[in-house]
C-alpha cells in the first residue's frame, strides 16, 4: 500500500495536467477563430481593393470615384498586394518590404519571390475590364494575421515552461519538506536511544562484575547487542549531516552485515555470496549506513519469501557513462546484487517501492526501501534500483557504488 498523502499528490498532479491541457486547447480553438474570422476579414479586404479596381478601369473617372478608390487603397496598409496581368507580370505592388538601397533587378526577383508565395497561399482575384482583359490580384496573409496563427503555439510553450518551473519547484519544496523530516525524525531517534543505551552499558557491566554471571555467554550476547544498537544510534545520527565515505573492502564489508543478519533471520533462510571482483576491490562507501542498506533489503527480502527461501549477492563490476553529478570516471563503478526467492513485484508497483509508505505487509511504515535509496543515491552519489522481478520467482535489486 502507499500511503494516502503520495496517493493524493498524484492525483493533484494529474489533475493540474489535465486543467493546463484543456486551457491549452481552449486557448488553441479560441485562437483559430480568430485567425478564421480575420483571415476572412482580410479576403473581404481584397476582394473590395478588387471590385474598386474593376470599377475605376471600367468608368468614367472622376474626382468622387479616384477619391473613394484611394480610399480603399490606402485602407489596405498591412495585406501585401501584387498585380499582374497573366500571373507573371507585375504591374503593381503594395505593402511589400523593400531594402533602401535595392537595385532594379533585385527587386524585380523579389517580387517574383513574393508572388510565387502568394500563388501557394490564396486563390488570386480575377479584375476584368475591357474586352475580355482582365488582371489578377494576388496576395498573402498579413503580418498580424501570420502572427495571431503562431500565437497558440507560444502561449502552449509558455503554459508548458510554466508547468515544468511548477512542477521543480513543487518537487523541490517536497523534497525540502521530506528531508526536514527525515532529519528530525532520524535526530530524534537517536536522542531517544541514547538513554536506554547508557543504561545497558551500565547493566552490562554490572553484569560482568558479578559472581553469580561470569563466564555466562549471555552477557557477550548483551555486549553485542549493545554494540549494535551503538551502530544504529551512529546511523541515525549520521542522517542529516554529511558521511565520511572511504575506501572500504567491498566483499568484508558486504559479509560482515550478511553474517549479523544471519544469525538473527530464520535459519530456513539461506545466504550467498558471489563475487566476480578480487576480494580486495575498495569502494567508497560509510560502513554503517551501507550496513544499514544491506539489512532493509535483505529483511523486505526475508519477508517475501515468508522467512524460507534463499538470498543471493553477487558482487560485479559495472560499466556506466559518466553523468554531470557523478565524480567516478566511466568503468569504475562496482555492484551489489541482491537476489531472493521470494514473491517478486507486479510490474505496475515498480516505480512505487521506493516510495516512503510504501509496503505490502500489515505492519511497518514503509520506510525501510525508501532510506536505503536515500542512503546510497544522495550520500554515496550511486543508485539503487530494481533490476529484475518476476512475481511468483523473486526480485533483484542492485547497488552501484564509486570507487
Amino acid at each position: 500500500m502507499i500511503l494516502p498523502i503520495y496517493d493524493q499528490k498524484s492525483r493533484v498532479k494529474i489533475l493540474v495536467a489535465v486543467l493546463a491541457l484543456l486551457i491549452g486547447a481552449a486557448t488553441v480553438v479560441y485562437t483559430n477563430l480568430l485567425v478564421q474570422r480575420v483571415s476572412e476579414r482580410e479576403q473581404q479586404q481584397i476582394q473590395l481593393y478588387a471590385k474598386a479596381q474593376e470599377f475605376i478601369i471600367n468608368s468614367e473617372s472622376d474626382s468622387n470615384t479616384l477619391f473613394v478608390f484611394n480610399e480603399i487603397v490606402n485602407a489596405n496598409a498591412t495585406i501585401p498586394v501584387i498585380l499582374s496581368s497573366d500571373g507573371t507580370d507585375i504591374l503593381a505592388a503594395k505593402n511589400i518590404s523593400m531594402p533602401a538601397r535595392i537595385s532594379v533587378k533585385d527587386s524585380v526577383a523579389l517580387l517574383q519571390s513574393e508572388l510565387l508565395l502568394m500563388k501557394q497561399q490564396h486563390t488570386p482575384i480575377v479584375v476584368k475590364f475591357g474586352a475580355g482583359q482582365v488582371n489578377y490580384i494576388y496576395y498573402r496573409d498579413s503580418q498580424l494575421l501570420q502572427q495571431l496563427r503562431t500565437y497558440p503555439l507560444v502561449q502552449l510553450v509558455v503554459i508548458g515552461c510554466l508547468g515544468i518551473i511548477a512542477y521543480f519547484a513543487f518537487s523541490s519544496s517536497r523534497r525540502a519538506e521530506q528531508n526536514r523530516v527525515w532529519v528530525g525524525l532520524a535526530k530524534e531517534t537517536a536522542h531517544q536511544l541514547g538513554t536506554p543505551l547508557s543504561s545497558l552499558v551500565g547493566w552490562q557491566n554490572y553484569l560482568r562484575d558479578s559472581e553469580r554471571f561470569k563466564d555466562e555467554p549471555i552477557v557477550e550476547e548483551l555486549g553485542k547487542d549493545i554494540r549494535r544498537l551503538e551502530i544504529i544510534t551512529e546511523r541515525f545520527s549520521n542522517i542529516g549531516s554529511v558521511p565520511v565515505l572511504k575506501d572500504e573492502n567491498l566483499y568484508h564489508t558486504t559479509r560482515n552485515a550478511i553474517e549479523y543478519l544471519q544469525s538473527r533471520v530464520s535459519k530456513k533462510v539461506v545466504f550467498k555470496i558471489e563475487s566476480d571482483l578480487p576480494l580486495d576491490t575498495p569502494a567508497r562507501i560509510n560502513v554503517p549506513l551501507f550496513d544499514w542498506v544491506i539489512e532493509n533489503i535483505c529483511k523486505n527480502a526475508v519477508d517475501a519469501m515468508d522467512g524460507r527461501g534463499s538470498i543471493t549477492l553477487h558482487l560485479r563490476r559495472v560499466r556506466t557513462r559518466r553523468s554531470w553529478y557523478r565524480r567516478s570516471a566511466p568503468g569504475r563503478q562496482v555492484a551489489v546484487d541482491i537476489t531472493d526467492t521470494g514473491k517478486g513485484i507486479p510490474s505496475h508497483k515498480l516505480e512505487s517501492v521506493f516510495m516512503p509508505g510504501f509496503t505490502t505487509k500489515k505492519r511497518g511504515w514503509g520506510l525501510g526501501l525508501a532510506l536505503a535509496k536515500r542512503i546510497i543515491e544522495n550520500y554515496h552519489e550511486g543508485k539503487l534500483f530494481v533490476k529484475w522481478s518476476e512475481v511468483g520467482r523473486g526480485t533483484t535489486f542492485r547497488i552501484v557504488l564509486n570507487q
